[in-house]
């Protein structure tokens, strides 16, 4: 095993498939209760290891020249949001049972089984084209669970430059990160 990956944390779990994790900095080994070689899916995946360490190292860096100057109410963005929802429900040809807000800790939001989307509250810091993609690319959850090519051809339609919205959304994400941290750290005391 290659000692230049970072450092990793293991899960187990009663699924049936190995999955790796790696969205805020931190690796995740997701593993079945009975997996018990972890070296074994960190040697297949150790350029994919690579190539996320090598992306989250460069969103850091960037992120630490990046400013939070969006002002906006909690009312504005669930107006924002709405307006989206609409949209995209239309164009995508798909129905949002209900939206829901709450801080999440590693995503920008979720689109259930039920049809309903989960917003991270954290959304509120971020720019309107942000939004807007994020919504997009809940709703084309809709039409395809999984992160494969049919996934990512449906939000290419809409959104041809998603990698570097992508991009933009993790950098993001740190920056908010750092930008909270004196506020947890408060509430902590």
């Amino acid at each position: 095993m290659d000692r230049g990956l970072p450092e990793y944390t293991i899960i187990y779990r009663n699924i049936r498939h190995a999955r790796l994790e790696y969205r805020t900095g931190t690796l995740t080994l997701v593993l079945p209760e009975d997996y018990r070689n972890p070296e074994q899916i960190l040697q297949k995946y150790q350029e994919w290891i690579k190539h996320k360490e090598h992306t989250i190292t460069r969103a850091l860096r960037e992120s630490k020249n990046k400013t939070i100057i969006q002002d906006r109410t909690k009312r504005q963005l669930k107006t924002l949001v709405n307006t989206f929802v609409q949209k995209y429900q239309r164009e995508l040809n798909t129905n949002i049972n209900k939206i829901f807000y709450r801080k999440m800790k590693t995503k920008w939001a979720s689109h259930s089984q039920c049809n309903n989307l989960t917003i991270n509250t954290l959304t509120i810091y971020l720019p309107d084209d942000l939004i807007e993609y994020i919504v997009c690319h809940e709703i084309a959850h809709a039409i395809e669970r999984k992160h494969n090519e049919k996934f990512w051809n449906i939000v290419a339609q809409k959104f041809p430059d998603y990698p570097d919205k992508e991009k933009d959304l993790l950098i993001y994400w740190f920056t908010i990160q750092e930008i909270m941290k004196p506020f947890e750290e408060k509430m902590l005391k």
